[in-house]
Parts: structure tokens; C-alpha cells; sequence
């Protein structure tokens, strides 16, 4: 039996190149372990319960984007989170013996609130306090064994194996304790350097277009002290070279041209797009198989049939365990 990994995204839309090396990670993963992959719309709602958002086009797009990247119906199962009930119902029981201490030490928490209540949001609801307890719901629900995570996110990994400690204690050995699968993330800046955000507008989506994708790329911001063809460059102050180091094979003799004066930064930068665009060809033509009427809604439903098919076992015991 292969072991199994729990993870998901919050549906923000189409996704961009910057989530590339987590989808990457996961199409690796989907041979190795049984999978389940979730749009967490709920986890959505913890900060944006304020913008009314009509979740469902949302939803549908994330799901063309992991399908145009290698994600397989056949080899894993990916569903919209608040079509399982029961991630609900395992986060209502967890909530019943889990101290608030827990929850208010885990780092993101301050953070978030200090950050995004700058930005008017309130998050001073139970539903942000706890978002890291249905985190752990989402996880033990499959009694998932793994799960592929940023750095960033090892705390909540942490909190989730407590979750499961104390259930364990309490009710009998039900859960096992997850580990972290810490993939290696290229940490990608936007075009003009910041971090990339849709937000921002310095974002390369995964379905850009090849003109898309030179407009993109013709706005990267390159060495300030260059000025001339034939100045030596600074690769390192260059976010280009950035992009380069992902997604060209030979960056070392870009990085040498450049240091010796020997490519342009328009060239250098054409370059950089006839890469991009050789890169995302492929997920733009399998997203068009997708995009065919009806067939994400099934891949969905086959999804959730799936996930229900494992939950629905788990709260039978969990019910059990604690008497109800």
C-alpha cells in the first residue's frame, strides 16, 4: 500500500508561475503516494469573509490550471473542500479539546493580523484563530501520512501532529502524525522585483499567451547601472538572471555574456521569453483538452466521490472513539 499526502490551495483564480514549483512537486509526488489534493474554499472565507466572492468560476480555474500542469484524475484525487462535509465535522469535534493557547502561538497568527488588518481586514474571528485547526481536519481526515509543504508551513504541520497526539490520548490510537514533505521552492520575484502577486499586477500567469509573455518579460526591471549594450553587467542585481537561473539551462553562460558585456539586456530578455514560452506551451495546450464543456465538473465529482469514500470511514471511527 502506498502511503498517502493531503495538501491544497485556496482558490484565488488562475495561479502563476510562481506556484510552479509546488504543482511540479505534486505531479512528482501523485506516483509515489495515493493523493489527495483539495480547493480549500473554506480556508478561503478566513480572511476574505468580507469580499463576497463568488467562489465557483474561482474554483474551476485552479482545477484547469492543476490539470494543465500534470495533475492526473487517474493517479490522485482533487475535489472543492467544502464538498466533504466531513473536514467540517472533524474540525467542529478537534475544536472541543484543543487549548486556544495553541492556536494563538502559531506564527502566522499575529502576523497575518498585523498585516492584513492594515489592509482593513478584520481577522479578529474564530474562524482565522482556528483555520490551522481545519488545516489539521483537512490533513487526518485522510489519515495522510505525509504532507508536501513550504518551510513557512511546518508549524501548522507541528500543530496537526499534536492534534493527533491528544486525540490519541484522549479517545485511543486513531491518527497517525504527519510528516512534512519540505519540497524545494524557486522563490520567484514579479517583474518589477517585488514579490510576484496578481495583486500586484507583475504576475506571468500559467495560461499567458507568447505575446503575453514578451510584454511580461520586456517589462522586467534589469542591472540600473547598465547602460550601454557593451557595459558589464550585475547578474546578481538583475531580475532576469532570476528567472534565467529557473528556466534556462544554460543561465551560467547568460550570466557570463552578461558579466563580460557581451549580450544585451534586450536579447538577454527575448531569450528569457523564447524560454518561458517553450516552457508553458505544453500546459496551454493540455488546459484546451480541459477546458472542453462539463469536464473539470467531472473530474471534480470524482474527486469528492473519492475523498468521501475515505472520510466517511474515518468519522465512523472518530464517532465511535468518542461516544456519539
Amino acid at each position: 500500500m502506498k502511503q498517502r499526502i493531503f495538501s491544497g490551495m485556496r482558490p484565488t483564480g488562475s495561479l502563476h508561475i510562481g506556484h510552479l514549483s509546488v504543482l511540479q512537486n505534486w505531479v512528482n509526488l501523485q506516483d509515489k503516494y495515493e493523493s489527495f489534493f483539495s480547493i480549500v474554499d473554506w480556508h478561503a472565507l478566513t480572511t476574505s469573509y468580507q469580499d463576497k466572492t463568488d467562489y465557483r468560476q474561482l474554483i474551476k480555474e485552479i482545477a484547469l490550471d492543476w490539470l494543465s500542469v500534470g495533475l492526473d484524475p487517474n493517479k490522485c484525487a482533487f475535489f472543492r473542500q467544502s464538498e466533504i462535509k466531513e473536514h467540517a465535522e472533524l474540525h467542529l469535534l478537534f475544536s472541543m479539546f484543543t487549548p486556544i493557547s495553541w492556536l494563538e502561538r502559531v506564527p502566522t497568527y499575529k502576523d497575518q493580523i498585523q498585516q492584513l488588518g492594515s489592509e482593513g481586514k478584520d481577522l479578529h474571528t474564530y474562524g482565522f484563530l482556528g483555520y490551522p485547526l481545519l488545516q489539521a481536519a483537512d490533513i487526518l481526515v485522510y489519515k495522510a501520512t505525509a504532507v508536501p509543504v513550504g518551510e513557512d508551513q511546518i508549524p501548522h504541520i507541528e500543530l496537526c501532529r499534536e492534534i493527533a497526539r491528544r486525540f490519541n490520548y484522549l479517545y485511543g490510537n486513531i491518527f497517525p502524525e504527519p510528516q512534512a514533505i519540505v519540497g524545494k521552492i524557486s522563490l520567484l520575484p514579479g517583474i518589477d522585483g517585488r514579490k510576484m502577486s496578481k495583486s500586484y499586477n507583475n504576475a506571468i500567469s500559467l495560461t499567458a499567451s507568447t505575446e503575453e509573455i514578451k510584454a511580461k518579460v520586456r517589462q522586467m526591471i534589469t542591472d540600473p547601472q547598465r547602460i550601454r549594450k557593451d557595459d558589464p553587467g550585475h547578474p546578481d542585481v538583475c531580475v532576469v538572471f532570476k528567472f534565467h537561473r529557473i528556466y534556462s539551462d544554460d543561465f551560467s553562460r547568460v550570466e557570463q555574456e552578461c558579466i563580460a558585456g557581451k549580450i544585451g539586456c534586450v536579447s538577454c530578455k527575448n531569450y528569457l521569453a523564447e524560454n518561458l514560452d517553450k516552457m508553458l506551451s505544453p500546459y496551454r495546450e493540455r488546459r484546451k483538452y480541459w477546458e472542453t464543456e462539463g469536464k473539470v465538473e467531472e473530474v471534480l465529482a470524482a474527486g469528492a466521490e473519492k475523498a468521501r469514500s475515505i472520510t466517511s470511514e474515518t468519522m465512523k471511527e472518530v464517532r465511535k472513539a468518542m461516544g456519539i
